[in-house]
């Protein structure tokens, strides 16, 4: 990267933050207890050590094999290491012991092959638990009447912490159209807090990304995704057949 380069990074990060700390202060919330976490999805490991260094503490990979290749360029070295993608069981077993948080679990299935794996290393994984707020049916996540069966099931695997919850409300042309989403996302948060299950934790509310994050910490969020305001638009290639 050159040195331009780097200083327009430092400049979208700084000023995603800024939106993120006013964001918080109209809501009457502490900035600090909002994550912001770098969505860095097709951006190389050079990118990703650049952000770091321009004060990023938190990465969410996409897909597995990228964040393996990124991860063996040791990308991430000063970085906390999430997963946010759709996540098959079969590639379970490449993220556990090098990710902190897995946020996209979105199933029963899902969560007991994490939890089997974690058991199989001897360690506890901690996710979030992915909430299909907008019954999509394109989308992968938990139905919200099949959330509480969830949590009842998964909060019995010790190798597992349920942290919180996730959700990517449907596309919309103006931020304020997915406020339903996020203020129904919320109450959900907060019901399964009241109930006190053991081995659950709701510490995190991840929702929003750059072209509704603001509205989603006006609704309660406190883990935001955001990947194009910081990294700029994704270098999408065209790929021949």
């Amino acid at each position: 990267m050159t040195e331009q380069e780097k200083s327009e990074l430092y400049s979208r990060i700084q000023a995603v933050q800024e939106r993120i700390d006013t964001a918080a202060e109209k809501a009457g919330r502490d900035p600090k207890d909002i994550v912001l976490v770098a969505a860095s999805k097709m951006n190389d490991a050079e990118r990703v050590r650049a952000a770091i260094a321009c004060g990023i503490r938190v990465c969410g990979e996409n897909r597995v094999q990228e964040l393996l290749d990124k991860y063996e360029q040791n990308a991430y070295a000063g970085a906390d290491l999430q997963f946010i993608g759709t996540l098959q069981t079969n590639k379970v077993k490449y993220l556990i012991g090098k990710v902190s948080l897995i946020q996209s679990v979105g199933s029963v299935r899902l969560g007991e092959a994490i939890a089997k794996e974690a058991e199989k290393r001897g360690v506890r994984q901690d996710i979030l638990l992915e909430v299909n707020i907008g019954r999509e049916a394109a989308k992968s996540g938990l139905l919200l009447e099949e959330l509480d069966d969830a949590v009842s099931r998964l909060c019995e695997k010790k190798s597992l912490h349920i942290r919180g919850l996730m959700a990517i409300p449907p596309i919309a042309d103006q931020t304020s159209k997915n406020l339903s989403y996020f203020t129904e996302m919320h109450q959900v948060f907060v019901d399964i807090l009241t109930k006190k299950y053991d081995n659950v934790n709701m510490d995190y509310l991840s929702m929003g990304m750059t072209n509704d994050f603001e509205t989603a910490i006006a609704c309660g969020a406190n883990m935001v995704r955001i990947g194009t305001a910081i990294f700029g638009a994704r270098p999408y290639q065209i790929v021949s057949p």
